[in-house]
């Protein structure tokens, strides 16, 4: 059985090329097989192989003092759903195109974790009695294969167009708790900062994304699988995959 992680962290990085070089010369020493995507912002990984070979991958990263807290999503596959070894430097580890939206030198956004937003959705408020809204901030190829019941979805095909899709929808959100979700975290993190800059209040991120939801909720609420960026295609919420594998 393969393991998959998927896994992000925001931290200053001051030589993103250096540390590229150095994650993929590890991973590929362990038979490690995905993507590694490092910027001045942080780390974004997706990667599969053997799991003792991957474990000992992250390990040695959390060694590190300015990884120490990494949080990696898993799931398992019959067989490696990528079919190289890719190490790549961004600008940003998810492209979004307005500053100050990483957690440097700032606090992260709020977040709510999957077992209270099931919670709250299960009893139709948050603990405030306030209505909550789920905003997808994913794209609209991914949200075709899967999204929260009644989550607002927006008609995009990149992230960077995100504020302007949203703007109509800004004053119908005003008097809810806006939670915000994406695949694994990094996409959500970043636009909860953003909408709270730009004044939209009780705005949240949802903790680990859809896959951690999976992980921990399941498919409550959830109709449908999620879109992942390798072989799999998507996953259902038992985090078993949607394309059949070899």
């Amino acid at each position: 059985m393969v393991l998959n992680i998927a896994a992000y962290h925001f931290v200053a990085i001051d030589d993103p090329r250096a540390l590229a070089d150095a994650l993929h010369a590890r991973a590929a020493a362990a038979g490690l097989r995905g993507t590694l995507l490092v910027a001045p912002e942080g780390l974004n990984l997706f990667l599969a192989g053997a799991p003792t070979a991957l474990r000992g991958f992250l390990d040695q990263l959390r060694a590190d003092p300015r990884f120490a807290t990494l949080k990696a999503k898993q799931s398992h596959s019959a067989t490696v759903p990528f079919a190289r070894l890719k190490a790549k430097v961004k600008p940003e580890i998810i492209t979004f195109g307005h500053a100050g939206t990483a957690p440097l030198g700032r606090g992260r956004a709020p977040a709510v974790s999957p077992h209270d937003l099931a919670r709250w959705l299960d009893q139709g408020c948050d603990d405030a009695g306030r209505p909550v809204a789920l905003l997808d901030t994913r794209n609209e190829e991914e949200v075709g294969h899967g999204s929260f019941v009644g989550a607002l979805t927006l008609p995009i095909t990149d992230f960077t167009q995100l504020p302007d899709a949203l703007a109509p929808h800004r004053p119908a959100l005003a008097g809810a708790t806006v939670v915000s979700f994406c695949t694994g975290g990094v996409r959500c993190e970043k636009a909860a900062l953003w909408m709270g800059d730009t004044g939209m209040a009780n705005v949240l991120q949802l903790e680990g994304g859809i896959l951690g939801y999976f992980e921990q909720v399941g498919g409550r609420h959830y109709d449908g699988a999620c879109f992942v960026f390798d072989q799999r295609v998507a996953l259902r919420p038992d985090l078993s995959p949607v394309a059949p594998q070899d």
